[in-house]
């Protein structure tokens, strides 16, 4: 059950909606449906950086469907800031042929409708992506929206006495997945990340430390 805020939140950003198109992101979502998502940009401040590529991968009653993703490129306006290749190895060349970013955004929204978003820090995420769809359609994700660092720390959190101080947990990306057992697949790359950013909500869904019994993906 959403609380009160949230509840406000959604009703105001309903009432900016203008472009009745989209109206399916108000709707009931799908039962056991959640969308996990990756931005990459051309750097880390929202204001100021580029969409270069979204990456996105449903989960349906426990299973990641790999057979349902979305891998967005997205054709820059401005040149990419070298320190940021850096990191996602993306260079001009390689997205200079993608998608403008309105449509882009469209095709993200089509993707994932009402359902919840799954991410790591999602808060930059979401930012980059509302940043492009307000003014496209005048209001920005109304979806709920579930971060997998909250969770892991959480979970690692019922391991401690109660009434102890907290610990430190180390909520770096590549120590969730080592600590979870999980494979690492191309890093920076933003569908990469979506897929392992599922495989870690699967295992925390399933409770921390539970032993694997079945296949997660379909």
């Amino acid at each position: 059950m959403f609380g009160f805020w949230w509840q406000w939140q959604f009703q105001w950003k309903l009432s900016r909606l203008k472009d009745p198109r989209y109206s399916f992101l108000f709707e009931n979502a799908p039962e056991d449906e959640v969308v996990c998502f990756d931005c990459e940009t051309s750097s880390l401040n929202p204001k100021k950086a580029q969409l270069l590529s979204i990456g996105a991968v449903k989960i349906s009653q426990n299973k990641i469907l790999t057979s349902q993703k979305l891998e967005l490129f997205i054709k820059p306006t401005a040149e990419i800031d070298h320190q940021s290749i850096k990191v996602h190895r993306l260079r001009h060349v390689d997205v200079e042929n993608g998608l403008d970013v309105e449509e882009a955004i469209e095709k993200f929204l089509d993707f994932i409708g009402s359902r919840k978003l799954v991410g790591y820090y999602l808060e930059f995420d979401v930012a980059m992506i509302n940043k492009y769809m307000k003014p496209l359609v005048g209001t920005t994700l109304p979806n709920p929206q579930i971060d997998i660092s909250g969770l892991f720390y959480n979970s690692k959190l019922r391991n401690y006495p109660a009434g102890m101080p907290h610990p430190h947990i180390d909520l770096r990306f590549d120590t969730m997945m080592e600590e979870m057992g999980l494979p690492v697949l191309g890093k920076h790359d933003a569908f990469n990340d979506a897929l392992m950013t599922a495989m870690i909500y699967i295992k925390l869904l399933n409770g921390w430390g539970m032993r694997k019994s079945e296949n997660n993906y379909d």
